[in-house]
C-alpha cells in the first residue's frame, strides 16, 4: 500500500484537484505541500492536530512540509464557519501567537536540515502594493464566482465586510508566492477552504502557465470537527499550561464509541491491520480502544512520560480513586474564602469546570456535581475550610472529570 492510498484507507481525504497526479507526488517523496495556520491564540488545539499528524506522517515518506503561519491573513481574518467579523489582533500579539506556534509545530516536524520550512506569510503580504494586487491577481478572480463559495454565502445575510471578501486573494496569493519561492506544488486544507484553495491553483496556472494541486481533509478539519476539540470549558489545547496532559488523556478517553476507530485511524501512527482488530472489540470492551488512542495521543503531544502519570492517574481514579498525585489541581488562597466557607459555583469556576454561574446550577441540579464523594444538591452551598483538612478536596464533574482543589 502506497503512503496516498494509506492515506485513503484511514478516511483523511475528502476531495482532491488531479489524484493521480496527487498520488503520484505523495507516493514518489515529490510532494512540496503546505498548510495554513492563523495564529488566532498563542496556542495549537486539537483543530490543528489533524494537519500536524498529517504533515508528520507524510514527512516521514519524504515529503516536504512547508508550515505557513498566516500572520498577514491574520490582519485579515477568514469568514469561514463564521457568522460574524473575527476580532482584529494588533502585530504584536499576532508576532507573539507566531513565536509559540513555531516551538509547538517543532514537536512534530522535523525542521532540521531543509526537511521542512516554516514560513510566515506577513513577510510577502505586508508589502504587497494594493494597486499592483488590484491588477496582477485581482484580475484573475470573478466576483460572481467567488461568492457562490460556501465561505462567503453563509455571510451574506448578515453582512460579509470587503476586508474579508479578500481573504480568499490573499490565500491564493500565499500558494502561487510558495510555488515561486520554494516550489509548493500542493495544498491541504479543510473542506471549507476548497473555494480558497482552488483560487490558489487557478492562479498559479493563469499567472506561471503551471500546475499545482490541492486536496482537502476530511474529519477533524472540518464540518464534522467543528463539534470535536470543545468542552463544556472550551477549547482543548496543546499546550500544557492550557490543557494538563491529564485533561488531553481524558478529553479523548472520553470521545463516542462511533468515533474511536475514526480517531485511530486518522490520528494515530498504529498499523491498520491492529487497528482493524480493535474494530471488532464491542460493548465495554471498547474502553481498551479508547485508552490506547488516549494514550498514543498524549505521548505524541506531551511525550511518553506525561503519557504514563496521566494513564496512571485515570486508572487510578476509576480504579481505587486513591491516587491524585497526577490529577489536575487548582491551588486556593485565604482570599478565596469568605467567613470560611467558599461557594461551590465560585469552586468551579476557580478550577476552570464551568465558564458561568447558570451553567454551574444546570449541572448541579443535574446532580452532576460531587465534592469528596458528597453529591452537592444545593446551588448556593458552601465548602468550610474544614472540609480541607487533609490539605485537598476531589471535586467530580459528570461521570469521568475528576479535579483536585488544594488550599
Amino acid at each position: 500500500m502506497g503512503v496516498y492510498e494509506e492515506l485513503v484507507a484511514r478516511g483523511l481525504i475528502a476531495q482532491v484537484t488531479d489524484e493521480e497526479e496527487i498520488k503520484n507526488l505523495i507516493n514518489n517523496g515529490k510532494a512540496v505541500f503546505y498548510i495554513g495556520f492563523d495564529p488566532t491564540a498563542d496556542s495549537l488545539h486539537v483543530g490543528h492536530f489533524m494537519a500536524l499528524c498529517l504533515m508528520k506522517r507524510l514527512q516521514m515518506a519524504g515529503n516536504k512540509p512547508i508550515a505557513l503561519i498566516g500572520g498577514g491573513t491574520a490582519m485579515i481574518g477568514d469568514p469561514s464557519g463564521r457568522t460574524d467579523m473575527r476580532r482584529m489582533m494588533t502585530p504584536e500579539t499576532i508576532q507573539h501567537n507566531v513565536d509559540c506556534f513555531k516551538e509547538q509545530m517543532s514537536r512534530f516536524i522535523d525542521f532540521s536540515d531543509d526537511k521542512a520550512i516554516m514560513v510566515n506569510n506577513a513577510d510577502w503580504l505586508t508589502d504587497l502594493n494594493y494597486i499592483d494586487v488590484l491588477r496582477d491577481v485581482g484580475a484573475h478572480f470573478s466576483v460572481n464566482r467567488m461568492l457562490t463559495a460556501e465561505c462567503y454565502r453563509q455571510r451574506m445575510e448578515k453582512g460579509l465586510s470587503f476586508l474579508e471578501f479578500n481573504y480568499m486573494i490573499m490565500q491564493s496569493y500565499d500558494f502561487y508566492a510558495l510555488y515561486q519561492k520554494y516550489g509548493c506544488n500542493m495544498q491541504f486544507g479543510g473542506d471549507d477552504q476548497w473555494s480558497n484553495m482552488l483560487g490558489g491553483t487557478e492562479l498559479i496556472r493563469r499567472k506561471l502557465g503551471k500546475d499545482a494541486y490541492a486536496m482537502t481533509i476530511n474529519l477533524l478539519l472540518n464540518s464534522e470537527g467543528k463539534k470535536m476539540g470543545k468542552t463544556q470549558s472550551g477549547a482543548v489545547w496543546l499546550s500544557p499550561e492550557k490543557t494538563s496532559p491529564y485533561d488531553f488523556y481524558q478529553y479523548w478517553r472520553n470521545v463516542d464509541d462511533s468515533d474511536v476507530i475514526k480517531c485511530l485511524k486518522m490520528l494515530t501512527f498504529l498499523p491498520l491491520e491492529q487497528i482493524d482488530e480493535l474494530a471488532k472489540l464491542e460493548g465495554s470492551e471498547i474502553n481498551k480502544a479508547k485508552e490506547i488512542l488516549a494514550y498514543e495521543l498524549t505521548e505524541l503531544v506531551h511525550g511518553k512520560e506525561e503519557a504514563d502519570k496521566a494513564q496512571e492517574a485515570a486508572k487510578a481514579l476509576f480504579g481505587s480513586k486513591s491516587d491524585t498525585d497526577n490529577m489536575p489541581c487548582t491551588t486556593l488562597s485565604d482570599s478565596d474564602f469568605t467567613d470560611g466557607a467558599v461557594a461551590v459555583l465560585d469552586l468551579l469556576k476557580k478550577c476552570g469546570l464551568i465558564s458561568s454561574n447558570s451553567e454551574g446550577r444546570r449541572l448541579i441540579q443535574q446532580g452532576g456535581v460531587s465534592v469528596d464523594d458528597e453529591k452537592i444538591t444545593d446551588v448556593y452551598a458552601q465548602i468550610s475550610s474544614s472540609a480541607f483538612e487533609k490539605g485537598y478536596v476531589i471535586i467530580k464533574k459528570g461521570k469521568k472529570v475528576f479535579h483536585k482543589a488544594v488550599l
